[in-house]
């Protein structure tokens, strides 16, 4: 059955993420502690479906203060071929300059922060933009991209920079270039995309990570709780966002 395809290629995607990649995910753990230490951020940034591993960074029930979520409507389809369309998103994402001109200038991006930045091509303006940008920040630029897609295309960019390029810690997200894992009898393309699973996955790992280092560290995590926990309430997460948003203003003047 394709269920099963799919799920053994899951099992077999999570357990090489932590054979072969466990001390890129440390080392990226390690440099976001330390920025968080020092009174910085840790910022995530994609596009398209690369947005997803952002939004579960923070604000998520297991999050924590000291990340910040950079989203960008316009690099985020809201609709197929609406308003905000995906064939729109596929084109901006594409574009030169915007990243940086239309949304990153604006960002309380400071040197020492984190940028950790996803892409599965790792090939598009957008996230060969952010990354450079934050290089010319002094920021700490993690990627998390397919090692495999990267070596075997060419850049696109009029840099002649690809994501794998410009990354201090690269991440592989151990998924094919073609992304899709499931074949289907008698069809060419496959079918069952798994690159958002892997990045998830590594967003949870260096999440989970990052805090127990801050934690022996003896570092008070403001965590973002479910409200189904007892003792913990909706105004226990009201006062995490209040925090945030101290936090992040003040980061924005430094």
């Amino acid at each position: 059955m394709a269920i099963s395809a799919y799920l053994s290629e899951v099992r077999k995607l999570v357990d090489k993420i932590e054979t072969e990649q466990i001390k890129e995910i440390r080392n990226a753990a390690e440099a976001m502690a330390n920025s968080i230490l020092e009174g910085g951020f840790v910022h995530f940034f994609g596009s398209g479906h690369s947005v997803i591993p952002v939004m579960d960074a923070f604000p998520r029930y297991g999050s924590f203060l000291g990340l910040n979520a950079l989203m960008e409507p316009r690099l985020m389809w809201g609709s197929i071929t609406g308003p905000s369309s995906a064939p729109g998103l596929l084109l901006i994402e594409r574009k030169e300059d915007f990243v940086v001109d239309g949304f990153l200038r604006y960002q309380p991006l400071k040197k020492d922060d984190v940028l950790v930045v996803y892409s599965h091509g790792g090939l598009n303006a957008a996230p060969v933009e952010a990354a450079l940008y934050g290089k010319q920040k002094g920021m700490k630029i993690i990627a998390v991209t397919s090692r495999t897609n990267q070596q075997v295309a060419k850049a696109t960019h009029s840099s002649g920079q690809k994501l794998i390029d410009i990354a201090d810690i690269l991440i592989d997200n151990c998924v094919p270039p073609e992304d899709a894992v499931v074949s289907l009898k008698g069809i060419r393309a496959k079918v069952g995309a798994i690159s958002t699973v892997a990045s998830v996955v590594i967003t949870m790992c260096m999440v989970s990570e990052t805090a127990e280092i801050l934690n022996e560290k003896g570092y008070d995590l403001k965590i973002f709780v479910s409200p189904n926990v007892e003792g913990f309430g909706v105004s226990h997460n009201l006062e995490i966002f209040d925090e945030h948003n101290r936090r992040i203003s003040a980061h924005s003047l430094k």
